[in-house]
C-alpha cells in the first residue's frame, strides 16, 4: 500500500512538471517574442539578428506562412533586403524560437 502512494504521488508530480514544460513557449499568446510582433516584414541575417530561429518539422513555437504583401497576423512573414520591422537569423542549434513553415493557419499553436 505504501509503494503505491509513493508510485501515485511520484506519478503526479510528473504531470504536473510536463505540464509546466510544455506550457513554457517562447512565444506569448498573442504572438510576441520579447517585445517583437511576430509578424511583418523580415531580414535574414548572417549574425545578431532580432531572433535566432531554427527551422522545424514538428513541435514549432509559431506557424510561419511566408506572403509577399500584408504580413498583418501573427506568423505571416514577408522577407525582405530594407525596410524590416525585425530581423532573423537562421540556425541548427539553441534557437531562441523554432518556426515551421505552412501554407494556411499561420500563428501561435
Amino acid at each position: 500500500m505504501k509503494k503505491r502512494r509513493c508510485f501515485l504521488l511520484t506519478l503526479f508530480f510528473c504531470f504536473i512538471m510536463a505540464g509546466t514544460v510544455l506550457a513554457n513557449s517562447a512565444v506569448s499568446n498573442d504572438g510576441y517574442f520579447k517585445g517583437i510582433k511576430l509578424c511583418g516584414k523580415v531580414k535574414v541575417v548572417e549574425y545578431n539578428g532580432d531572433i535566432k530561429v531554427q527551422v522545424v518539422n514538428s513541435f514549432p513555437d509559431l506557424k510561419v506562412k511566408v506572403v509577399s504583401n500584408f504580413p498583418d497576423k501573427i506568423g505571416e512573414w514577408k522577407f525582405v533586403e530594407y525596410g524590416q520591422d525585425f530581423t532573423v537569423q537562421f540556425v541548427t542549434s539553441f534557437p531562441d524560437l523554432k518556426i515551421k513553415y505552412v501554407n494556411s493557419f499561420p500563428g501561435v499553436n
